[in-house]
């Protein structure tokens, strides 16, 4: 019998399809990510409600420089404008926002965007948003490594988690793709896992409140066993409180 788990506590989402939704309508591709801002900002509303305390979201990773030029300067455009327009409404409603990845070949106004957006939300405490922008799983890994080595500390399983770029977190338990596809494409590797896997064959822009709760559902019908056997997990369950 598999356990009944409460709602993941941290959530993690591949935001795919914004190119494909763009191209089904014959708009430019820009128009799918705009789209894409409009379903992240549902999603980040629906969270506290269901008491999901982490939400991270794979923005742009660092393969994506190889898209077309035109592209990604409309990316990093909607990026400055969501970051004007967003961050007061962030402010509200208590959401505290990092950006993850590498900065070292991102605009200059890119850069002080992100550093304004993340020092005006650092009290907030009603859902933490982590964007990972410029971010790609091995790149986390191998800076954390090479930044350990540098240091002269031993690289060992917490050492190098903790030096990880989400070390201010839990890992995530729940970690959803869009798009119908079946991947991580480099996102969160250390971190995944023991993480659930979800995916949806929703394009992300039309990923609502009603998808997500279709994921949470299926997250709750699975069993966590981290290694452990099924009679094992429903012992402790089972266990009463001391």
């Amino acid at each position: 019998m598999a356990e009944q788990v409460s709602v993941p506590r941290h959530i993690a989402i591949v935001m795919d399809g914004n190119g494909r939704w763009a191209s089904k309508r014959f708009l430019p591709r820009v128009a799918g990510h705009k789209q894409g801002v409009d379903a992240l900002k549902r999603i980040v509303s629906a969270c506290p409600d269901r008491n999901i305390k982490i939400l991270t979201v794979f923005a742009f990773s660092s393969e994506n420089w190889n898209r077309p030029a035109e592209e990604v300067s409309g990316l990093m455009d909607i990026l400055a404008l969501a970051l004007s327009r967003e961050v007061p409404k962030l402010m509200r409603d208590g959401v505290r926002i990092h950006f993850v990845g590498a900065r070292d070949n991102l605009s200059a106004r890119v850069k002080k965007g992100l550093e304004e957006a993340e020092a005006a939300t650092a009290d907030n405490s009603i859902l933490t948003l982590n964007v990972c922008f410029n971010y790609g799983g091995r790149w986390d890994i191998a800076a954390a490594a090479a930044r350990l080595a540098a240091e002269g500390t031993s690289i060992t399983e917490a050492s190098l988690s903790a030096a990880l770029a989400l070390a201010h977190c839990a890992d995530p338990d729940l970690i959803i793709r869009t798009g119908n596809e079946k991947r991580l494409s480099n996102f969160l590797l250390w971190q995944a896992a023991y993480s659930e896997l979800y995916f949806s064959k929703l394009l992300w822009p039309d990923f609502d409140e009603a998808a997500l709760d279709a994921a949470l559902l299926e997250y709750a019908s699975r069993e966590r066993r981290f290694g452990k056997t099924s009679n094992q997990v429903v012992s402790v369950s089972a266990a009463p409180l001391p």
